[in-house]
């Protein structure tokens, strides 16, 4: 099955309604596994990072409900 940067985002925003945050290392593991490599990529620094397609839709779900943590590597619910 093909999935969409749109379900991986549908995805990131339901856990972090669930459980209040996810921790980046969380999220890249679960999206390689199971929505596939597609969707990750490494920066420019030599770390798993999140497709450009995947934060812009996270960012259009969540609307300004959920702020990155900078110091924590993680995205928590505001």
């Amino acid at each position: 099955m093909a999935y969409t940067a749109q379900q991986v985002a549908e995805w990131m925003v339901e856990e972090i309604r669930f459980t209040g945050n996810l921790y980046q290392t969380e999220a890249i593991r679960y999206v390689r596994e199971n929505f596939g490599e597609e969707f990750v990529f490494v920066n420019e620094n030599g770390n798993a990072s999140l497709s450009k397609d995947v934060k812009k839709a996270f960012r259009k779900l969540h609307g300004g409900r959920i702020a990155w943590d900078r110091d924590g590597f993680l995205w928590a619910w505001t």
